[in-house]
């Protein structure tokens, strides 16, 4: 499978400014479960900006 990293780096919504992984997906997914917490993509943007990408925070911003 082809990597669509210029397509996904367009639609990523993080802000992180050095993140190595922007529009990575499979490598972002995979860095951010090995902290047990989600990425940007799974936050509306008034969350994602906090950084906190918890667990609880999902919870809470979509329970």
């Amino acid at each position: 499978m082809e990597c669509k990293q210029p397509i996904n780096a367009e639609r990523c919504p993080c802000t992180y400014p050095s993140c190595s992984k922007h529009g990575l997906c499979c490598e972002c997914i995979q860095y951010h479960l090995s902290l047990h917490e989600l990425p940007a993509c799974c936050f509306p943007p008034e969350v994602e900006k906090t950084y906190d990408r918890s667990f609880e925070r999902f919870i809470k911003t979509w329970g």
